[in-house]
Parts: C-alpha cells; sequence; structure tokens
C-alpha cells in the first residue's frame, strides 16, 4: 500500500492498494480520500473487488454508492492505472461532488 497527497484540494490523497501474481495485477484499490476537520472521508474508490474494474462514488448523505463497471474488457492492471490518473485528474471536481451530495 502507498499514498500520494494530491494537490487539487488541501486534505486530497490517493491510497492504492494492488497485489500481482507473476507480475499480473490480480487485485487492486484505488482510494480517493479527503482530511477534513472531524475525519478521513471516503470520496471514490475504484477496485477490481468482483473480478472486474468497478468504480464506486460516495455521498455525503448516502455513503457507498452502488459500483458502476468501467474498462469493460480491460485487465485489472490497465483499469487500475486508468483509475490513478482519473482520480488525478478529475479529483477536484469528485471532492466537489461529494461535498453537495
Amino acid at each position: 500500500m502507498w499514498e500520494e497527497v494530491l494537490d487539487c484540494a488541501p486534505g486530497a490523497r490517493m491510497r492504492v492498494e494492488f497485489r500481482t501474481v507473476r507480475g499480473v495485477v490480480v487485485d487492486y484499490s484505488v482510494v480517493l480520500l479527503l482530511a477534513t476537520d472531524d475525519e478521513v472521508e471516503t470520496i471514490r474508490v475504484y477496485d477490481s473487488a468482483h473480478g472486474y474494474n468497478e468504480m464506486h462514488r460516495y455521498t455525503r448523505s448516502g455513503g457507498k454508492q452502488v459500483g458502476v463497471e468501467f474498462l469493460g474488457g480491460a485487465n485489472l492492471g490497465e483499469g487500475m492505472r486508468v483509475a490513478m490518473e482519473e482520480i488525478k485528474r478529475g479529483c477536484l471536481g469528485m471532492i466537489e461532488g461529494w461535498r453537495w451530495t
């Protein structure tokens, strides 16, 4: 596991966990987190918990939302890399979306 501080908003960071077998990603989780005054909030999760690339939005009022498949047909390594780029590129919009829901 490793974390990267993001410059899109104070307290924003990305946590990445993954497992490989013979150099191939077989499981991963990429999470956008936000430290608030009260606690650390989960904003968005990309993972392979069900064996495919899936994304979960979080809302302030409803918590974790139903997962949506992304990159259908792509392998898990590709999904993990795309998830990391999506969070880096879109973290401010993801955080703002969470704040207003």
